[in-house]
């Protein structure tokens, strides 16, 4: 029956122009991006609404978009274990191993994120990869260690709060993956038959959204964090 589910999924991705799971996860290996399978959606229990998360966890906050089985730590670029992993669990997510040598991000709320990507192109901000899911959108930026984030947090009289940071121990989901509320996409993404997408420099990038929150004629924020 998974089997058969997998095959279903992959072919609703083929018809939206989508690749499966394992294709993106093999195209981020490529990139020498660390990638593991994140937990699924299963359907919700009989007398339920909605969906439920692979996890033994009844009442998983995050239902099919975070690690389970493997942990984190077994992020890998290993391409033999990427379709090891895929060809047992085909709907399984795909989640991204943030920091270290790998990419960062810096998420904020989806209902902002269309005003602030036209800001910062007004700004003549150059952005890479932006990733889009039903409650946030995550800019994707050079790996950064803690120590430099602290630092340029501490430097700023002030920061959205509702701003995010992905960086070394955490995780994004990456598309085409599926969580409650939908389906994650690329917004902005990688420029075909690229080696690696290029990233921008996350004090570029926090430095571009803060501008752009106070940068109202009034004095309020523009993208109402």
């Amino acid at each position: 029956m998974r089997e058969i589910l997998g095959r279903r999924r992959r072919l609703r991705l083929r018809r939206k122009g989508m690749p499966a799971p394992v294709d993106a996860a093999l195209t981020c290996s490529a990139w020498r991006w660390p990638v593991l399978p994140g937990a699924a959606l299963r359907p919700a229990g009989r007398g339920t609404r909605g969906t439920g998360c692979s996890c033994p966890d009844l009442e998983c906050a995050v239902p099919g978009a975070h690690p389970f089985d493997p942990g984190l730590l077994a992020a890998t670029t290993d391409e033999r274990m990427i379709r090891w992993w895929w060809s047992k669990r085909p709907t399984a997510p795909v989640l991204l191993a943030t920091g270290g040598s790998a990419p960062c991000a810096v998420s904020l709320p989806a209902v902002a994120g269309p005003r602030a990507l036209a800001a910062l192109d007004e700004a003549g901000m150059r952005l890479g990869p932006v990733v889009a899911t039903p409650t946030r959108w995550s800019v994707l930026v050079a790996p950064y260690g803690l120590e430099r984030l602290g630092d340029l947090l501490y430097e700023k009289a002030w920061v959205p709060s509702s701003l995010r940071f992905h960086g070394e121990g955490g995780y994004l989901v990456l598309p085409p993956s599926e969580a409650v509320g939908g389906q994650a996409r690329w917004e902005r993404g990688p420029l075909p038959g690229s080696s690696a997408p290029w990233l921008p420099d996350v004090e570029a990038v926090v430095d571009a959204l803060v501008e752009a929150s106070t940068s109202a004629p009034d004095g309020g924020s523009r993208l109402a964090y």
